[in-house]
């Protein structure tokens, strides 16, 4: 083989070789985006918000309808009568909390106030009767505190403006330890990563 046509032969396979240098990259790149995104993927859906599955009702009150008096610190401060369905399968206990994010004022809203703390409620149980006792909740049922720092139903007693209380169901793919009569910020670090579902019913009340 001639010098010029060895010359010609080696700068073809160069850029032969270049060309599939450049093809090779191009799909190791293309991989690499393709499994980002797909973990990026993954970690949006984890982060995504349980689908509310459940339904959460009540015999006292419609959704955000006027809570009665009865329920609040202005009546005999008993707790409404609650109805769920269709809790999930896979569900080994359900946490219950009722707060309000209004207080103090709905106008000038400084903090959530916690009202009535309760879990490892039986998935079951398919809710609580009216003015429940602590002797009377479903079987297995533990209480945390609310923000009197007491166990129980604490009801609604706005000092100002209408607010909104939320009754707030979880479903849980586990039986939570003894906490210890948690506060809900303890006992929803507890739940984190064992929600699978979860629903609302929201009830509204001003002072007369």
């Amino acid at each position: 083989m001639s010098k010029r046509l060895h010359f010609i032969f080696r700068t073809q396979l160069a850029a032969l070789s270049g060309i599939f240098l450049v093809c090779l990259l191009t799909q190791v790149a293309a991989a690499d985006e393709t499994a980002s995104l797909m973990s990026q993927k993954v970690r949006n859906e984890k982060k995504e918000k349980p689908i509310m599955l459940m339904t959460i009702t009540s015999s006292s009150f419609s959704p955000h309808g006027a809570i009665p008096a009865r329920h609040t610190c202005d009546g005999h401060d008993t707790s409404p009568e609650l109805f769920w369905t269709e809790v999930p399968e896979g569900t080994q206990s359900l946490v219950l909390i009722m707060d309000d994010p209004d207080a103090p004022d709905p106008a000038a809203p400084k903090r959530t106030w916690v009202h009535w703390v309760l879990y490892n409620i039986p998935p079951g149980a398919g809710g609580l009767s009216e003015a429940i006792a602590t002797a009377d909740l479903p079987p297995g049922t533990l209480e945390g505190l609310n923000d009197w720092q007491r166990t129980g139903y604490g009801g609604p007693c706005p000092p100002i403006g209408k607010h909104r209380y939320f009754h707030k169901l979880y479903a849980l793919d586990t039986v939570l330890p003894d906490l210890k009569q948690p506060t809900k910020a303890k006992l929803e670090k507890a739940m984190e990563g064992h929600v699978i579902a979860y629903s609302e019913l929201i009830g509204l009340y001003q002072k007369h």
